[in-house]
């Protein structure tokens, strides 16, 4: 057999695994890329993250997903959830990935996946900036005169229940209207990340973030929310990332959001 046919047969070989690798990709990949849709879920309250508005959603994690979807060809499909229904919602599989400044830790990871982590934090403190001197550590944030006030269903509600036991704690299921209702006085204190507390006490001037330099917690990231039932979909979705961020997409989201 000549050199010019071993290379023709070896073509054909190349170009029918490639085919083969391309039928067999994963099934939520394959539906993904044959409807053309990426269904994205977010509770859309969290801000500089996703925050919806009348026309959609925007944020930094809207501007990142946005990107990721135009390098697959696909268009998005919005899923309204909540932080309660997050993993539910996921496992119901309403949606392929869920955005929106999700925490990364080990009781989401083990149920999925999770791109890599971003927008490094730890737990705030968001008050009144007219008695913000009064709150310089847990202790003084844990106390029975002091008014929590929480959202459901996400690490700001465990760190809540796990540190603030002495405190009045009580539940809104908004978590967007809980900084004007600190403001308003209606409550004291809420329990958030880095980046959404100085966002409100930046477009809030009755409103002062505590515990930025020093957090509550050790430092942690934000990441992504997948399921874990596709290899492929999982593997493609980290592609996609890192492509974004060797083009500096991501660099330009947490320039335009985070700083």
């Amino acid at each position: 057999m000549n050199f010019f046919i071993r290379g023709l047969l070896g073509l054909g070989m190349a170009f029918s695994l490639g085919m083969t690798a391309t039928a067999n990709a994963g099934p939520r990949l394959d539906r993904i890329m044959e409807s053309k849709v990426l269904r994205v879920g977010t509770p859309g309250d969290y801000r500089p993250f996703a925050i919806k508005k009348d026309g959609g959603y925007e944020g930094h994690d809207i501007d990142v997903i946005e990107a990721m979807a135009k390098q697959l060809g696909v268009k998005i499909e919005w899923v309204q959830t909540s932080w309660p229904n997050l993993m539910p919602d996921l496992k119901a599989d309403k949606y392929d990935i869920a955005v929106g400044g999700i925490t990364r830790n080990v009781a989401r990871i083990s149920q999925a996946e999770m791109l890599p982590g971003y927008a490094p934090f730890g737990k705030v403190a968001l008050v009144r900036k007219d008695e913000a001197s009064k709150y310089r550590s847990v202790d003084d944030l844990n106390q029975p005169s002091v008014h929590v006030i929480k959202n459901p269903g996400g690490t700001n509600e465990i760190f809540v229940l796990e540190n603030l036991k002495n405190a009045k704690v009580s539940t809104h299921e908004k978590n967007a209207e809980i900084p004007g209702l600190i403001a308003e006085g209606k409550g004291d204190l809420m329990i958030t990340e880095t980046y959404e507390a100085l966002h409100y006490s930046k477009v809030e001037p009755r409103l002062a973030a505590l515990f930025i330099d020093n957090p509550l917690t050790p430092k942690n990231y934000l990441g992504f929310l997948m399921p874990a039932d596709d290899a492929d979909y999982v593997r493609v979705m980290n592609f996609v990332w890192d492509l974004l961020d060797e083009r500096d997409v991501l660099d330009d989201a947490a320039e335009r959001w985070l700083e």
